[in-house]
This record gives C-alpha cells, sequence and structure tokens, in this order.
C-alpha cells in the first residue's frame, strides 16, 4: 500500500477538519490541524499584544512560539508552549483575528516550513487553506471543500454553543464572510482551489457521506 499525502483546502466551517479527523483515523494516518496552528499564533500574538503591524516584534515573536499536537482519549490537543490551548483556540476572540494574521507573510513561512516538517514522511492528512497549493503541491490527493454561508454559520453556531460561548448567528456569518475576503483576497498564499483538486460541497451531506465519499477517493489513490 503506497503512503501518500492528503491536502484538504476550503472555506471556514465547512467541515474541512471534521473530514480530516476521521479520514486520518480511518487510514491510521497523522491528523495535522494547521489551521489550530494559526490560531495558536494569533492566540499567542493577542495575549502578548503584538502589534500585526510591527514586522520586529512579529519576527521575535515567531522565535517564542511552539506548537505541537497529541491525542488525549482519541482526541487531537493543540498545544502552544507546553500549554492545552484547544479551547481557547477555538473562541469568537481569535476567529476574529486569524485571517488578518494568516496573512502575514513572516506567520505563513513560519507555519509552513513546520508543516513540510511534520509531513515529509507521508501517510498524513493536512487541511488549511493552502495546503494544495503551496505547502504540499504535489500531494497524490487534493480536496477543495465548500458549502453554503448560512449552513457553515449555523454549524459554527452550533459548535460554539455546544462549547458553552453566547453567540449571535449573523455576526458569526459576518465573520465567515470576512474571513472568505481574507483568505482569498490575500497576496501571500490566498486560498484557491488547485487545479487537481477535487471540489465536494458538503451543504446538504452527513458527515457520515462526506467521509465515505472522501475514503473512497483516498483508497483508490493509495492502492494506485
Amino acid at each position: 500500500m503506497n503512503q501518500i499525502i492528503i491536502a484538504i483546502d476550503g472555506y471556514s466551517s465547512c467541515g474541512k477538519s471534521t473530514i480530516a479527523k476521521a479520514l486520518a483515523q480511518k487510514l491510521n494516518y497523522i491528523f495535522i490541524d494547521t489551521g489550530a496552528m494559526y490560531r495558536a499564533t494569533t492566540l499567542f500574538f493577542l495575549d502578548n499584544k503584538i502589534n500585526f503591524d510591527d514586522d520586529a516584534a512579529i519576527h521575535q515573536a515567531l522565535g517564542n512560539i511552539k506548537i505541537h499536537f497529541e491525542n488525549h482519549n482519541g482526541k487531537r490537543i493543540t498545544f502552544l508552549n507546553d500549554q492545552n490551548v484547544e479551547d481557547a483556540i477555538r473562541t469568537m476572540r481569535v476567529s476574529q483575528s486569524v485571517s488578518p494574521v494568516a496573512t502575514i507573510s513572516a506567520v505563513r513561512r513560519a507555519m509552513v516550513a513546520q508543516q513540510q516538517a511534520m509531513g515529509k514522511a507521508k501517510s498524513v492528512v493536512l487541511d488549511g487553506r493552502d495546503i494544495g497549493t503551496v505547502v504540499f503541491p504535489n500531494a497524490e490527493l487534493k480536496l477543495f471543500i465548500t458549502a453554503d454561508p448560512d449552513i457553515r454559520a449555523q454549524r459554527r453556531v452550533s459548535e460554539l454553543k455546544n462549547k458553552g460561548q453566547v453567540v449571535n448567528f449573523e455576526e458569526v456569518k459576518q465573520n465567515l464572510l470576512e474571513r472568505d475576503h481574507i483568505d482569498s483576497s490575500r497576496a501571500d498564499s490566498p486560498l484557491r482551489q488547485a487545479t487537481d483538486a477535487i471540489l465536494i460541497d458538503t451543504t446538504h451531506t452527513t458527515q457520515e457521506e462526506q467521509l465515505n465519499m472522501v475514503l473512497e477517493l483516498a483508497l483508490q489513490k493509495i492502492k494506485s
């Protein structure tokens, strides 16, 4: 059986991470949550009052950021400088700033270098915005995930409410649309579908249907 790299790109809250985690588990692959890496960096910037326009402060801060993942009771946990930040990076406070931080070239270079090092041995599933176009342009399987904005917003609201956060649907939807615009229009590694990526719309599909679809595609590539 071949070992491959699976790159999953797409918009916020369209199911990328859910698909990637489930697929990695089915294949016994390593899941690398690249979005969590940008969120952890954003959290560090916010907590340490790093000005997003201060290049010197950003470079210094990046030298003090160590991100790694651990599996706890079947759940993948994000650690920032050895502290569990999994819940902290999913708040609206971080969501409202993660796209501007992700446009910073120095941040992207630092994160891409870490991601490429993690995926060098293959047998990995990565999800993000530029995995199939920048991080691993030669990935054997590339998927691009999308969904209707209202559906995406409702999924995000449900996710946040399940974590005990009080959120407003319109505020969440506006945040998603703003992030779409920033991610798609940034100069450095914009969100776009790779020419050889398979488009998957999750608007009217269940998580089980989505997993079955991508698992079949992955197994075809692994066996070929």
